[in-house]
């Protein structure tokens, strides 16, 4: 039986269900913040019975005792959770921005069940609480990775997304037309544009283009669109005023486009003067005391991980030789911090012979851009693909990391033949020393655009701080977890034809 499409404009920015902008979902499809909420319910308690069982907290207490204290922990952790704003789409958007939520959401459930325990005297401690907001805060985030991950991949397959207009039509839109298709798993589509005709011509925008600004109301209604995007030079000061005004009451959702890019949307201050909202940007601060930092971070974490990780290094080294007899590592150049080559060490997942076969696969490149990925390459072994898959063949450049040559997080290192076709803006990643994991793998690593690659990468460079490496370590650790328990993976997205499907759409409102 097909399914019939309804569109359901939601008002609320629901994380998952309508971000500032409504959605479109299947009809009997479920809520998405229902099951937003249920999942977030579970974990916490999940995570919370699991710690007071290690703790001994049950053979302490009565069945009733352990009950009222799991039920306080959900109630007051979903409370947390709303109060970090983390059912709202515009702050979870960002894997770094939810977890650091998570994090502050775990603690204020392990205060809050403390307050309850005082007023019913039933005798909860202190280290149990602390104990209970980590194992809580590890299932939180793997049960909003599976859920994000879910929900992407079927965004990707056109469901539980927002249609949007643009206003304006010049470079800036096409900019954003291809932003929002690199990234699906936002579930924003682009069903039209509204500006000036000959600008669209120019941008290649013209497939989508509804028509002039003048009659913007009527042309947003004609295709349902529940909210808007205004590019900077889109309209008049007094054009746009008055649409704020007439949009706002037929509660079609506003979102001001800044034209910046690159910059940390936590450099962006509001700054009101004269009653007229101004944005300032913050300068970028990084004395050396944070490079310093940055250093004694990734020797110490490195050295530990290196020990603890000992036992799967040989188990790792064992199962490739005994497969094949080859050699257990690769060594391969790779262009470094200053654009200096160095010899980037991983356990090897390929055939002896895969360099030599390169050149025969590259038809079947799957990446745009310089990039090299094919999803089954045959030159992969049988213990090569368990090792990518769960990202043990890394584990050697924590010697990288001891040498100096990589930090744990950066830009990943490119091979010289892909930094030959780089774009001076994009040769800036070699400003910083080049990471095992980055931003890019953990907001982007399933994603085949290459705009998504170097954008990610500028976006590091420069607004990196400690801060940013802890989240993003943290979000690699997610990953990590996410993909060792088989958590649905988005589906692959086509982003070499960026207005295809969005004239198709635009051809069928026409």
């Amino acid at each position: 039986m097909s399914v019939i499409m309804q569109p359901e404009r939601v008002l609320t920015d629901e994380y998952g269900a309508a971000p500032s902008f409504g959605t479109v979902r299947p009809v009997g499809s479920p809520n998405l913040k229902s099951v937003l909420v249920a999942g977030d319910a579970a974990a916490i308690a999940i995570g919370f019975s699991l710690s007071l069982w290690l703790s001994g907290f049950y053979g302490d207490h009565s069945w009733r005792s352990s009950a009222v204290m799991v039920v306080a922990a959900v109630v007051v952790g979903l409370w947390a959770i709303r109060w970090q704003g983390l059912f709202l789409a515009r702050v979870s958007a960002i894997r770094l921005v939810e977890i650091t939520g998570i994090a502050r959401a775990s603690a204020a459930m392990a205060g809050g069940v403390l307050l309850v325990d005082r007023m019913l005297h039933i005798g909860i401690h202190v280290k149990q609480t602390i104990v209970a907001a980590l194992i809580v805060f590890v299932c939180l985030v793997i049960s909003r990775s599976t859920y994000r991950s879910w929900l992407a991949a079927a965004r990707t397959r056109g469901e539980h997304c927002r249609k949007v207009v643009l206003l304006g039509a010049d470079h800036e839109a096409r900019r954003l037309v291809e932003l929002f298709n690199t990234h699906p798993e936002q579930g924003v589509r682009v069903v039209g544009i509204i500006g000036d005709r000959s600008a669209a011509a120019s941008t290649g925008l013209l497939g989508i283009w509804l028509g002039g600004l003048s009659n913007a109301e009527q042309l947003i209604e004609q295709v349902d669109a529940s909210g808007v995007v205004v590019l900077p030079s889109g309209l008049s000061a007094e054009r746009l005023n008055e649409l704020i005004r007439t949009l706002h009451a037929r509660q079609i959702h506003i979102h001001m486009a800044t034209g910046i890019s690159g910059i940390d949307s936590r450099r962006l201050r509001s700054v009101p003067l004269a009653h007229e909202p101004l944005l300032y940007i913050e300068a970028v601060s990084l004395g050396r005391m944070q490079y310093v930092v940055k250093r004694v971070f990734d020797v110490v974490l490195a050295g530990i991980a290196l020990i603890l990780a000992s036992p799967v290094l040989i188990a790792c080294a064992i199962a490739i030789k005994a497969h094949d007899r080859g050699p257990v590592f690769f060594r391969q150049q790779r262009v470094g911090q200053n654009g200096e080559h160095f010899g980037l060490i991983k356990f090897r997942t390929m055939s002896v012979d895969a360099e030599k076969q390169l050149a025969r696969l590259a038809a079947e490149n799957e990446r745009k851009g310089p990039l090299f990925k094919m999803i089954d390459d045959p030159r992969v072994t049988r213990v090569g693909r368990f090792l990518r898959e769960s990202s043990f063949d890394e584990l050697p450049q924590l010697i990288n990391v001891l040498k100096g040559q990589m930090s744990l997080v950066g830009p990943r290192p490119a091979l010289p033949a892909e930094v030959a076709s780089f774009s001076a803006a994009l040769r800036n990643r070699e400003s910083v020393l080049p990471g095992i994991t980055g931003l890019w793998q953990v907001e982007a690593r399933d994603n085949p655009s290459f705009e998504a690659y170097r954008r990610l990468d500028l976006f590091y460079v420069e607004n990196w701080s400690i801060t940013l490496d802890l989240l993003i370590i943290i979000g690699t650790l997610e990953q990590f977890a996410s993909r060792m328990i088989g958590v649905v993976r988005p589906s692959k997205v086509d982003t070499t034809q960026p207005l295809g499907e969005l004239t198709a759409i635009v051809d069928a409102v026409r």
